[in-house]
């Protein structure tokens, strides 16, 4: 059988909050009720939205983050998932044009889109302005040439109103109006401290999102949409594996445990992928409930999420802190990005000022800072080998926390991409990272490949473990250019 045709619409928007998540989720529940298999995706490091894609939509979510991938690798990370599909649906971030350090396009939505030959649909706030919006929507349409801004949805329109702005839009900007979505007297989603409240946390989502998907069919041209998804122009990137990408036989299959509960959820999809490409098995386990470690067990990936909010019951779990403990312990290989991190740690202080005990791994507390101290993407540069590899390495990775430690590492350099932000954090050790950065694997696959490896060793008499994260030699692992590391002889 061939690879299905690709057909994709980005969702764009002036700024954040003005309906992005409402039309992509309706988009997507739409397209469902009309029989259609849909794939979305998330432009840059945001592990929420995604969330409310597959866990309450049922359709498959990943990112797509143009500083985490280059170009070509961008490509094809997206047609593995648009290939599958009937059509698909990337959810924008920020306002359209929004990127790096608050003055440049490089990692926005626009930026995204350009790479990928999307046709991109703008989402206008209609509330409370009218002739206004052709203003706004001509900036949008003349800032870049191409804009690659292909049609408008308006949103909090009234019926009677709609009409007539949409006329007058597209007469003043000759781009079509798709559509509009009416005020709504309840929508699915609700916002916390890091963005948006899970999808498990609220009652009756799956009926409001039905609704949702309901009033898009109503309001909204799926006709007209769906052509406009057909002038795709992805270019095709031909191999689909890395080099370096191995598939190991069943029997040789590592299992790397990842936590996946209401505690820790936030993972990129594409570094599991990766993780299956060179040869792990996926099983996911809970830190809340489960009371011990796996029998086949070879390594930990601990994410990120909200530990701050269930921190009695990770400590009432003493059976499974204990069982992390004695694995790490024992040199079990172990990544631990931001609340996996928390984990790690003696204690966790909520934001009510309570200490609940954790794994105490690593020594030190955590505790709410009521503010991001450090937010958005790093670099992070190697200063002890390791996992991540060899001194001088880098990968990439986001940062995106309220909570802080009195112990956040030594083992690396981390420097924001723009302006001269740099900070040392993170725990290094030869099977071991823990720290507030979120790694993005495919910005140097070599770590996922040394995860991989390490974990494969462990329990054959070949592992090295690294008592508390400390940084061991890793007996000449390689890491060449693709981490900006040196290479071992």
């Amino acid at each position: 059988m061939g690879e299905k045709k690709v057909r994709g619409l980005l969702i764009g928007a002036t700024g954040s909050g003005s309906g992005k998540t409402l039309v992509s989720c309706g988009l997507l529940e739409a397209f469902r009720l009309l029989e259609k298999q849909a794939a979305a995706f998330k432009c840059g490091p945001d592990y929420i939205d995604p969330q409310f894609h597959r866990q309450v939509l049922g359709v498959p979510s990943k990112n797509l983050d143009s500083w985490f991938a280059e170009e070509s690798l961008l490509r094809r990370l997206f047609l593995e998932d648009a290939h599958q599909a009937d059509i698909s649906i990337i959810e924008g971030v920020m306002g359209y044009y929004d990127g790096l350090g608050g003055t440049t396009t490089g990692a926005s939505t626009w930026e995204v889109g350009q790479a990928l030959g999307v046709p991109a649909l703008l989402v206008v706030g209609g509330a409370g302005a009218s002739v206004s919006l052709g203003a706004l929507v001509k900036g949008f349409l003349e800032y870049r040439n191409p804009s690659g801004i292909r049609g408008i949805i308006l949103n909090q329109v009234s019926p009677g109103f709609y009409p007539r702005i949409k006329a007058f839009l597209e007469e003043e900007t000759k781009v079509p109006v798709y559509g509009y979505l009416p005020r709504l007297e309840r929508t699915p989603f609700s916002s916390r401290h890091l963005g948006l409240v899970l999808p498990d946390e609220i009652p009756g989502i799956r009926k409001t999102l039905e609704e949702l998907g309901r009033q898009c069919l109503e309001t909204l041209d799926m006709e007209g949409l769906w052509k406009l998804a057909e002038e795709t122009r992805t270019a095709p990137e031909g191999a689909d594996t890395l080099e370096g990408e191995t598939w190991r036989p069943e029997k040789e299959r590592p299992c790397i445990c990842v936590a996946k509960d209401a505690a820790f959820s936030f993972y990129y999809k594409d570094n599991l992928r990766l993780l299956e490409k060179l040869g792990a098995r996926i099983r996911y386990i809970s830190l809340l409930s489960d009371k011990t470690l796996p029998a086949d067990a070879k390594g930990l990936y601990l994410g990120g999420g909200y530990p701050e909010l269930y921190g009695q019951k990770l400590e009432a779990n003493r059976e499974m802190r204990y069982a992390v403990r004695a694995a790490l312990e024992d040199g079990m290989p172990c990544i631990a990005e931001c609340g996996g991190f928390l984990y790690l740690l003696e204690k966790l202080e909520d934001k009510e000022g309570k200490n609940w005990d954790m794994a105490g791994f690593l020594p030190g507390r955590s505790f709410f800072a009521g503010k991001t101290g450090r937010f958005g993407y790093v670099e992070l540069h190697v200063k002890k080998g390791g996992l991540c590899g060899e001194t001088g390495g880098k990968i990439r990775g986001h940062e995106f926390h309220y909570m802080d430690t009195d112990n956040n590492g030594e083992g690396f350099l981390a420097e924001k991409p723009a302006g001269n932000r740099k900070w040392v954090c993170g725990h290094h050790g030869a099977g071991f990272y823990a720290g507030f950065p979120h790694l993005y694997f495919y910005s140097c696959p070599e770590v996922a490949e040394q995860f991989v490896r390490k974990a494969a060793e462990y329990g054959t008499g070949k592992h090295t473990g690294a008592k508390n994260g400390e940084s061991e030699n890793t007996g000449g692992t390689s890491f060449g250019n693709p981490c900006g590391g040196k290479t071992a002889g």
